[in-house]
């Protein structure tokens, strides 16, 4: 990478454009190379000789691979609760645990509102790094398509261009990614839903059994969305909290455009649970903490996933934040939209 001088970056800075690449520098914004990508979300895919898990399997894919999906397909041969496959090179994946992305690059910013500037990752992943003082660079946690981060600021960076500083509220500390890999959420993509509609009348179920949610205006139904709820609480050990989600009558008392899951280790560990970003939180159950919310290690809805949230697609969860409501003077429970789990 070519390393500019101090004066260059603030001249960057003061015109407000500089592209950079995940893979290599483009001087052109906005740019998608291309139109259907995946990116495999666990340790290992394997590759199948057709669309089905008896046939051949090929070879294997890896953490991170980017695929280039050809085709959707919905194969006779299932799973039922996910039949859906992709036509990738050389052979078939099932679409369970590969996200699909795009590669979008923009341009800098350099202005933020005091309380900082709500960004989503457009790249298939971006690599942040950490800075302590009079230390080098480091890597740090790996930050995936569509999760949303809090920015603050634009630094020079490790390879001396701008980089944009995300202050992560869990671990209290900051780190840093390429400018061109986040982009700015419009005031215009917060404001709320259906706003005409009387807020008693909207509610969300869940169904465990079906693995669907489904918003209500009434009596319609305004939008049905695929979803993995919590896996089967299996552990005997006491003072755990369970994994399945909670059953009942509840109402989404808070929402997070970004939340950090996970315990706050300060590793970029793979297999830790470390989940920066997470988007589009509505909370729903207080006790343990339980929400809707995006979900981007996964594409298997329709199966039990979650540790007790309802993982959705980020855009529906997106939907749902925009949708509900909660009072903004916090003393009306009738603005509170209802969610029923069974």
């Amino acid at each position: 990478m070519t390393d500019i001088s101090r004066r260059d970056f603030l001249k960057n800075l003061g015109a407000g454009a500089v592209g950079l690449a995940l893979w290599g520098r483009s001087s052109t914004p906005n740019l998608i190379l291309a139109p259907e990508l995946g990116r495999v979300t666990r340790e290992s895919l394997s590759v199948y000789a057709e669309p089905n898990d008896t046939s051949v399997i090929l070879f294997q894919h890896y953490r991170d691979d980017i695929l280039h999906i050809y085709k959707e397909i919905t194969s006779p041969d299932g799973p039922g609760y996910n039949p859906v496959w992709y036509r990738v090179w050389g052979g078939y994946v099932h679409s369970s645990f590969v996200q699909k992305v795009k590669y979008q690059l923009n341009t800098l910013i350099d202005k933020f509102p005091s309380q900082g500037q709500l960004m989503e990752v457009t790249v298939p992943y971006s690599q942040s790094y950490r800075h302590r003082v009079n230390e080098a660079w480091e890597k740090f946690y790996r930050l995936y398509y569509s999760s949303v981060h809090w920015v603050f600021s634009a630094k020079e960076g490790p390879d001396g261009l701008p980089w944009y500083e995300i202050r992560d509220g869990l671990v209290d500390l900051s780190y840093y990614v390429p400018v061109e890999h986040l982009r700015p959420v419009s005031a215009d993509e917060l404001t709320p839903i259906h706003a005409d509609v009387t807020p008693s009348l909207k509610r969300i179920e869940i169904s465990v059994d079906f693995q669907k949610l489904m918003a209500f205006e009434g009596d319609q139904l305004v939008r049905e969305i695929k979803v993995s709820t919590g896996l089967p609480y299996l552990s005997s050990a006491p003072n755990t909290i369970p994994t399945d989600t909670p059953r009942g009558n509840f109402k989404i008392h808070a929402k997070r455009p970004s939340v950090h899951m996970g315990d706050g280790t300060l590793r970029s560990d793979a297999e830790a649970y470390e989940l920066p970003g997470v988007p589009w939180v509505s909370y729903f159950e207080s006790s343990t903490g339980v929400a809707i919310h995006g979900t981007f290690w996964h594409n298997n809805f329709g199966m039990t996933m979650s540790h007790g949230c309802i993982n959705t697609l980020s855009e529906e969860a997106k939907w749902i934040y925009r949708w509900t409501t909660i009072p903004d003077d916090g003393n009306s429970e009738n603005y509170r939209t209802p969610v029923l789990v069974y």
